[in-house]
């Protein structure tokens, strides 16, 4: 008997059909990986195991039972717990108030505090980040630590079935691999795993099956370990997808930002580093190194307590985001949610927001103009949105990863600050997304580019730098790296094994 079965399960929005009779099992103590590319039907799928959505049609069975849950929380008593790709914490509360937020132990109504940050406490050594402070407030968090508060408040009450939607989106390797271990041991004690990642070496890494959703139907499920990279992807998008990271030939010109002992009010600690035009540099680091705060501070986001930056041969330490837009830099930030985008406004309006001229006669914005220029970023990015009036709020997390960095080329930024841009997007998106960084370079654009993600670090970028407590090592050619040694670098060993 599987521990979850799903049979034909239908859901539609209005013209919308999300899901279209997808069917699969999962065993208990299985991790089964879901794949599929944005708008396939994962996140639709997993909102209804949740309780999130109620399906047109089909059924869901837990253990042999019907499973019909009423709403997230009645999903979650019942065994069946998700993390969301998008954050669903309560910024103001402390890191233990959200890892036990609707399931507080209490005692004739009153919170049993000291039982909370046991099991606080507990969930967070379950994902190797014991050190983590339990009081502080979930906002003075990075966006890493945040998805890591997410996994811990997935594990308070012992789920039998957890779904994690991208769960490494923002995490390190260190971290995933802290992760993968948290996953490994919960399938030893039966706990069924759906895990839901856009990195397939991932899938391949964790899980023992597979299923592949392409527009809302489930097209093709099997045993991981007979299946290859290129099948799978065949399968996500009914075509084969070459060359995943395109390379030209490009030369790199004048040196258009320049940092000199950069220091933040608290981070980085010391950034040195030239970039060039034409040219793709790349920042990795663990959680909490600096490579967020770097770029936010060339950005004029954060003040400066230390160090020169020069743009385009001109001195420019002291600035503004305002000022860095006009001066032709643009920054994406990782936190698209709250940083990136206006959720409630239209793809138009976040597409051109920060260079209206073009759409724009007397001071007048045009519709038609700026629904003209929308469609044009549309096509070319391939965003799956009904119009260019829609809101960005009602797209998939790919899709507005998507319009934000079109506002970056609407802009026509010629230095782009890019942090985490393929955080949450499909493979052949990745694919198209690489393509267009490599087209950027030759056109003589800058890019300082913030992953997490190895491989496409190692396979996009002319330069690699890697940044640790603070400080940026030498900016290395890609050739003279290797994972390993990146990986030493990121936690301050030096190539002898001791500590740098």
């Amino acid at each position: 008997m599987p521990r979850l079965h799903i049979d034909r399960v239908a859901k539609r929005f209005g013209p919308t059909v999300a899901l279209d009779g997808v069917s699969l099992e999962v065993a208990a103590g299985e991790v089964h990986a879901l794949i599929g590319e944005n708008g396939a039907g994962k996140s639709t799928l997993m909102k209804v195991l949740s309780g999130a959505h109620r399906p047109d049609a089909g059924s869901l069975t837990l253990d042999g039972q019907p499973f019909e849950p009423s709403d997230p929380l009645h999903a979650r008593n019942c065994g069946v717990a998700m993390i969301y790709q998008e954050l669903t914490l309560a910024p103001d509360l402390s890191v233990e108030e959200n890892i036990l937020l609707g399931r507080e132990p209490a005692a004739l109504g009153w919170i049993k505090r000291g039982e909370r940050r046991r099991l606080a406490k507990r969930a967070l050594e379950e994902i190797g980040q014991p050190q983590m402070p339990l009081d502080a407030p979930v906002r003075s968090l990075t966006i890493a630590q945040q998805q890591l508060v997410e996994i811990a408040r997935a594990l308070v009450g012992e789920p039998r079935v957890l779904i994690m939607d991208e769960p490494t989106s923002s995490l390190t390797q260190i971290d995933t691999e802290n992760l993968f271990g948290v996953i490994e041991r919960m399938s030893r004690h039966g706990v069924s795993v759906i895990y839901i990642s856009h990195f397939l070496e991932e899938c391949q890494r964790v899980a023992g099956r597979y299923t592949v959703l392409r527009d809302g139907q489930s097209v093709g499920t099997g045993d991981m370990a007979e299946a290859t990279l290129e099948q799978i992807i065949q399968l996500m998008v009914g075509r084969t997808v070459n060359e995943i990271y395109p390379r030209t030939s490009r030369t790199a010109g004048e040196t258009v930002l320049e940092l000199r002992d950069v220091a933040g009010l608290a981070k980085p600690r010391c950034v040195d580093l030239a970039l060039r035009a034409g040219e793709i540099v790349g920042l990795f680091g663990l959680v909490g190194a600096g490579r967020t705060e770097t770029l936010r501070a060339v950005f004029g986001l954060d003040r400066l307590a230390n160090g020169r930056v020069s743009l385009f041969s001109r001195e420019a330490t002291r600035s503004t985001p305002a000022k860095r837009l006009a001066n032709g830099v643009g920054l994406l930030s990782e936190n698209r949610k709250e940083e990136g985008l206006l959720l409630n406004r239209s793809v138009a309006d976040n597409l051109t927001l920060t260079r209206l001229d073009p759409v724009s006669r007397l001071g007048l914005v045009s519709d038609a103009a700026q629904s003209s220029a929308a469609e044009k970023w549309m096509t070319r990015l391939d965003v799956k949105a009904s119009t260019a009036a829609q809101p960005v709020g009602e797209l998939s997390g790919g899709n507005q990863q998507k319009i934000a960095l079109g506002r970056l080329l609407h802009h026509d930024a010629r230095i782009l600050l890019l942090d985490e841009p393929t955080r949450g997007i499909d493979v052949g998106s990745k694919a198209q997304i690489y393509r267009l960084m490599n087209e950027l370079a030759g056109q003589g654009k800058a890019l300082l580019f913030v992953s997490s993600y190895l491989p496409e670090l190692l396979g996009v970028c002319d330069r690699i730098g890697v940044m640790c407590r603070g400080e940026l090592s030498e900016v290395r050619p890609v050739t003279d790296w290797s994972e390993p040694e990146i990986i030493r670098a990121a936690v301050g060993q030096a190539e002898t094994g001791e500590a740098a």
